[in-house]
């Protein structure tokens, strides 16, 4: 079913990785602007999309930042408006509770919770210069986030993926009013390379496709989503 993205502007942070990148190409099919921030140059090393003149991708930018994102928002306006921000872009560790610093447990919820937090923020300013007609966001929770009692070896992880699970329910309750959808997909281990390589005797049949959990979260940011708000989403295919 088309999701009529046609000359939207659609932030996807994480737009170079498995999940931000199949996001994209579904953007970029249904005739989006994708606009895409990266830390580095080197992200693009394996990006399909560098060239695409649907995508535009911004290096330099530090997403835990609070200038630097606030810098990299400002792009839009009343006439380049905002529609959507979809927060792929995360990062993962795990370790049983001794080995865990300070640092450690500080740089998962930079990772994953104030990345969301700080872009949320800005796309809701942006949003706003445009009027009352309304936009998405969508984060990328977790099933641990979720269900607590499967973190184990990896709280701070876990910890920073329910953070960000009961930000985006909160959020959805403050921005109803204005027509702004907050949701988020909590997907199981995704099949991607790196997690196969990291459990090469895993079931990947079992494991949901980066585009399987992709479609959801397009839904979710289009326009023909006219009333699901709040909520967590599971994207756990048989896993």
């Amino acid at each position: 079913m088309p999701l009529d993205f046609n000359s939207l502007h659609i932030v996807v942070t994480g737009g170079t990785g498995a999940l931000g990148t199949a996001v994209v190409e579904q953007l970029v099919d249904q005739g989006a602007t994708c606009h895409v921030p990266c830390f580095s140059d080197a992200e693009l090393a394996k990006f399909p999309y560098k060239t695409s003149d649907r995508v535009r991708l911004q290096p330099g930018v530090n997403l835990s930042d609070e200038a630097s994102t606030t810098a990299y928002y400002s792009q839009f306006n009343e006439t380049t408006r905002l529609w959507a921000s979809i927060h792929t872009a995360g990062g993962f560790s795990m370790g049983p509770i001794d080995t865990v610093s300070a640092a450690d447990f500080r740089n998962q919820f930079e990772m994953n919770t104030l990345t969301a937090f700080l872009c949320c923020r800005e796309a809701v300013r942006r949003m706003r210069i445009a009027g009352s007609v309304g936009g998405r966001l969508v984060n990328v929770a977790s099933r641990p986030g979720l269900i607590p009692t499967m973190g184990a070896n990896m709280t701070a992880y876990t910890a920073s993926k329910a953070a960000l699970a009961a930000l985006t329910e909160s959020l959805a309750a403050e921005l109803a009013p204005e027509s702004i959808w907050v949701n988020a997909v909590a997907p199981s281990i995704m099949d991607t390379p790196a997690n196969r390589a990291a459990m090469p005797k895993a079931d990947f049949a079992a494991w949901p496709k980066v585009h399987e959990v992709a479609r959801t979260i397009c839904f979710l940011a289009s326009p023909l989503n006219q009333s699901t708000r709040g909520a967590l989403v599971p994207v756990y295919g048989k896993a």
